[in-house]
């Protein structure tokens, strides 16, 4: 039967390359060797836990670091002004990991690969001393054959080279094997990975037919027969339906079988509603079970109307989606699974019901938590190519994520010069291609930001266009017979609690929505325009979350996001939630707490989705004002020190209201857990706190900015801290300034259970603790 064995633990890693003498060595195990590098970097029965004693001689650095994955070495580092802008001001290096496994004398009979879900940079892998895969996209998933390759009854050793010299993006991307790694152990005869291809399609009423290709594996030197079976499951584990079929697959080669079954009156896949069946397939080889996968899936439809938009289920929906990259403020691209399902529930409390994996494949984790949460996902690939290598990345996207229900659209590029000319035409057509036939169900688009000069457009199932407002009426009227969708928009930049003008000295650019350029257009002007035009689909803002890179010196990040780099909440999400969710809210900005601007014009600014608001100013009425849909309500006004409260009005009536004071001065902290009902003791997840600044009435000080110190107790350790995106700190720092009154802090648990007790003290402040049951 399978075997899937986590191999996160127990890592041993080197920072740069090995440069050393040339050993002597003999044997063909060795002889497809050319570097040093290829032959010592990788493995060696000798090794006792000593590498210096293992490799001897000079090398740039002989330390060699326990560590477990997923791992992020190039966060680890200091930020420089002088490195990259686009990578984050932080220095790349080459670098080596190594692992020991053990296989038995019962491993001997069976099929034995690493599954490497994402290792950043190119990566070598190496087993025993022989290089066996060479990857070069730092965001694909793959397989490693090591079965002829293994140690049975002794000692392997895994070794994987990092090259982070060759860059393929205009972000940050974080080095080493960020992503989970598996020893996958099978019969010889298989299900192949990602071998499953469910496809729903109802028949007619509630009626549905469940079509299963299924793709098996023979490494042995015969042909072998076998009998395929598929069971489906609903979430409460009732049987839904079965099928299967027999097929006879040739020696050292792969046989796909196709079945079916009738499935009546499924519970629906729905957007904000994921509802998930489970596809449970055996093998059977001479009556005997010898292998079995688990792939989830829903049931849903799906029409892109070129002139009415999209339908779900027969019910017209709106894509109120959001761009995303991969890492995290606090880690680096070191993203533990719990930390995605966290990044998934921020996202859909601020009304998103979309996401675009931008510009790469991500996580297993983070597609799970979207189709569990009922996203509509815009799944891109990373290289716009079709050469082998770009055909590969592209078949990898797509055998693993086809099953998802949340998967809505195929993205083959993203904002490719090549996109206005004939050749890209011809890209485009071959990239198509792939996808129709390893997925026919799903569309193909595009991420174009030349929508008036794009020659591709007329060889995409839906078109997608980046920014371009202007262009819309005339993409549409060329191509009255396509869907259209906004693919990426706004990315308007704005600092969390930030209301002066924008500083770039200090890194911090003003926090009110408004057009950067007439390219990048403001969220309120974004989001009217595309609801005035209902064959617009709706579409994918820029970005859901700050993310680190693309950027100008002192700050360490892009700021278009809605949540910033350490996923608080700027006033964009308030923002995206007036104009995305349909329950009566009113958010106003900015705080009071102005010293030193008395007397000053300041102005009010109150998102909400009602249709009427209300200030007062110390009691004071500032008017009442009606507010155009998917707009604002804004009010001047002096300041003095304080009470302000907006209310809002639906119907005449009031909703909602929200208050901001003037605050004394902080006097104690405050510690909350974000996270805590989703935190398990594996050694890998984090624990997610904000720290706060309160006065003596205990009201939250806005521009609060003390030093504090965390700890933690043993339990879990400080993974990372952070509050001003323009702090230079090293991330790992245990000790942060408050800016803008809040410091998040990310606490790696352990694998003991019990209280997690998180401990934040400064001077002159009463200290805090928060307790989280692990």
């Amino acid at each position: 039967m399978r075997e899937k064995i986590l191999l996160d633990e127990n890592w041993m890693f080197h920072r740069g390359d090995i440069v050393r003498q040339r050993p002597s060595v003999k044997g063909p195990i060795y002889s497809g060797a050319k570097t040093v590098r290829e032959l010592w970097g990788a493995a060696s029965p000798a090794y006792n836990d000593h590498p210096d004693e293992y490799y001897g001689g000079e090398a740039q650095s002989d330390r060699w670091d326990r560590v477990n994955l997923p791992h992020d070495f190039v966060i680890e580092g200091e930020f420089d002004k002088n490195e990259n802008n686009a990578l984050g001001y932080l220095k790349y290096d080459n670098a080596w990991y190594r692992r020991h496994f053990r296989l038995d004398e019962s491993d001997r009979d069976r099929r034995l690969t690493l599954y490497f879900e994402g290792v950043s940079g190119q990566s070598t892998i190496y087993l025993n001393g022989v290089p066996l895969y060479h990857n070069f996209c730092g965001y694909t998933s793959f397989e490693v054959d090591i079965t002829d390759f293994a140690i049975f009854g002794g000692d392997n050793v895994l070794a994987v080279y990092i090259d982070s010299s060759h860059h393929e993006s205009w972000w940050y991307e974080g080095g080493g094997i960020y992503r989970h790694v598996w020893l996958v152990k099978t019969d010889m005869v298989c299900v192949d990975l990602w071998g499953v291809r469910i496809v729903p399609e109802r028949i007619h009423d509630t009626v549905w037919e469940v079509t299963v290709h299924t793709t098996v594996r023979n490494i042995t030197t015969a042909p072998a027969d076998v009998r395929v079976m598929t069971d489906l499951f609903a979430r409460d584990g009732a049987k839904a339906g079965f099928c299967g079929a027999s097929v006879t697959v040739p020696a050292k080669g792969t046989a796909e079988v196709s079945y079916r079954t009738t499935v009546v009156d499924p519970v629906l896949w729905q957007v904000g509603c994921g509802y998930l069946y489970t596809a449970e397939t055996k093998i059977f080889r001479n009556g005997e079970e010898t292998d079995r996968v688990r792939d989830r899936f829903g049931f849903r439809e799906v029409v892109c109307d070129p002139e009415n938009g999209l339908f779900v289920n027969g019910k017209h929906v709106i894509i109120r989606g959001v761009c995303g990259h991969y890492d995290y403020g606090l880690t680096g691209k070191a993203v533990p699974d719990n930390i995605f399902r966290y990044k998934v529930k921020m996202l859909a409390s601020m009304g998103a019901n979309g996401y675009r994996t931008s510009h790469y494949p991500q996580s297993e984790a983070l597609m799970d938590a979207l189709d569990e949460a009922g996203f509509i996902v815009l799944d891109e690939t990373r290289w716009f190519t079709s050469t082998p290598e770009g055909i590969s990345q592209l078949e990898m996207l797509v055998k693993r994520d086809r099953n998802r229900p949340s998967v809505f659209f195929w993205c083959v590029g993203n904002e490719e010069p090549l996109f206005t000319e004939e050749r890209g035409r011809r890209i485009v057509d071959s990239l198509t291609a792939v996808v129709r036939k390893l997925d026919p169900t799903r569309p193909v688009t595009a991420a174009c930001d030349r929508p008036d000069k794009a020659a591709v457009y007329g060889d995409l199932d839906v078109i997608g266009i980046n920014y371009g407002l202007g262009s819309y009426d005339a993409v549409h009227e060329a191509f009255p017979g396509r869907a259209i969708m906004s693919t990426e928009n706004c990315a308007t930049g704005t600092t969390r609690g930030w209301y002066l003008d924008d500083c770039p000295e200090k890194g911090y650019i003003n926090a009110y929505d408004r057009d950067t350029n007439s390219w990048f257009r403001g969220r309120e002007v974004t989001w009217k325009f595309l609801m005035e035009r209902p064959w617009v689909m709706g579409g994918y803002q820029w970005i859901g979350i700050e993310h680190r890179g693309e950027t100008m010196w002192p700050r360490l990040c892009s700021q278009s996001g809605a949540l910033d780099m350490f996923m608080q909440k700027k006033e964009a999400f308030y923002q995206n939630r007036s104009l995305w969710t349909e329950e009566p809210m009113i958010y106003v900005i900015p705080h009071w707490n102005m010293d030193g601007r008395e007397g000053e014009t300041v102005r009010v600014r109150a998102y909400t989705n009602c249709d009427e608001a209300e200030l007062f100013v110390n009691g004071a009425g500032m008017g009442r004002v009606s507010v155009e849909k998917y707009g604002h309500a804004e009010w001047n006004v002096e300041y003095h020190p304080g009470k302000i409260e907006v209310i809002g009005y639906a119907d005449g009536n009031k909703v909602c209201r929200d208050i901001r004071e003037t605050t004394g001065r902080p006097v104690k902290l405050k510690l909350t857990a974000e996270n805590a009902g989703d935190v398990r003791a594996n050694g890998q997840d984090i624990a997610v706190f904000t720290c706060t600044a309160l006065d003596e009435y205990g009201r939250e000080v806005p521009d609060a900015c003390p030093v504090v110190n965390f700890t933690a107790n043993g339990l879990g350790r400080i993974a990372g801290t952070g509050s001003d995106v323009c702090d230079h700190t090293p991330i790992a720092s245990p000790v942060r300034k408050m800016r803008a009154g809040k410091i998040a802090v990310a606490v790696r648990v352990g694998k003991a259970h019990g209280t997690l007790k998180l401990y934040a003290e400064s001077e002159g402040l009463a200290s805090a603790r928060c307790e989280v049951e692990i």
